[in-house]
């Protein structure tokens, strides 16, 4: 057994996890697997840079990852930056921070690579489930990025394309720094175009009608799960390879949309820092759904994380 720490930082949300894993059974136990929402990709997409207040907002989460890999005594760190961090021009002081921190280098990796690790860490314990039919197409709805992966055993061809749940909000749902809620009926329609854009970007690399099975990953997809389960508290057991139908993705996007800031937060399995961004990201998973005529979703809180602690073990 290898005790690894991975940590994805992606454009809302930083997460860590120590595990042990084995590479002769496959196996992976969790030692400690944590979230924080810190919106380093707030206002990215206007102004390419990150904000001084969102790289704190990381750096804070930094220090207390760092002492939870010290005190578990991880053999090996890896830290994987995603779609805020590629599109920043002061890249540079997020890399400084975090070395200063963490004593390793931010790997501000392409989409394909994102969608790789995600690929893997998804995949890697659906093999010999014969009920789940192949190819997949594992979608990982970010922040700030979608990745598109479409594989048996391993990839074989995979995309990134720029609609994420806070992207989507910042460019559609923000005036005067103040939240549309709820957004018009003209807005919703711009967010779709967008969508469907990004949507026959990624058809030209990979081929998404071809997948047998739809498995989503991240906050958006996994808060969807928790909703449809009616779930009183947020809970991964029971999310971790739930299936949501389209049916349910749709009337859970529309109640979304719908409903105010204070409907939306008095959810208990909507995290505080999604309550203005879940509405977008909901959305973004049903075009996919029904772009390729998938039934339903399998949810999986296996992801990224995952697939970086396989790459060290």
């Amino acid at each position: 057994m290898t005790r690894v720490a991975a940590v994805d930082c992606g454009t809302n949300s930083i997460r860590l996890l120590v595990a042990d894993a084995d590479p002769a059974t496959g196996a992976i136990k969790d030692l400690d697997r944590r979230m924080t929402i810190v919106r380093l990709g707030q206002d990215v997409d206007r102004t390419g840079r990150l904000a001084p207040e969102a790289l704190e907002r990381t750096f804070a989460a930094c220090r207390e990852y760092a002492a939870v890999i010290r005190e578990l005594g991880a053999e090996q760190v890896r830290f994987v930056a995603t779609s805020a961090s590629r599109d920043a021009s002061n890249r540079e002081d997020f890399v400084r921070g975090v070395v200063d921190i963490l004593g390793v280098e931010p790997e501000v990796i392409t989409g394909a690579q994102e969608a790789e690790f995600s690929f893997t860490g998804a995949t890697k314990e659906l093999a010999g489930r014969d009920h789940l039919a192949k190819p997949y197409l594992v979608v990982d709805i970010g922040g700030g990025s979608t990745e598109f992966v479409v594989g048996d055993e391993t990839v074989e061809a995979a995309c990134s394309v720029d609609i994420g749940c806070v992207r989507m909000t910042e460019r559609h749902l923000v005036r005067d720094g103040e939240i549309i809620d709820p957004p018009t009926p003209g807005t919703i329609a711009a967010i779709k175009a967008d969508i469907k854009a990004a949507l026959d970007l990624a058809e030209e690399t990979v081929p998404l009608t071809r997948a047998r099975t739809l498995v989503g990953l991240a906050g958006s997809v996994t808060t969807v799960a928790a909703i449809a389960q009616g779930l009183t508290g947020y809970d991964p057991v029971a999310i971790h390879h739930s299936r949501v139908s389209v049916g349910q993705v749709r009337e859970i996007t529309g109640w979304l949309l719908s409903a105010s800031h204070a409907e939306r937060a008095a959810n208990p399995v909507i995290h505080p820092g999604r309550v203005d961004v879940i509405g977008a990201g909901a959305l973004v998973l049903l075009q996919i759904m029904e772009r390729i005529g998938a039934e339903e979703v399998v949810v999986s809180e296996h992801d990224i994380l995952d697939g970086i602690a396989w790459s060290l073990a």
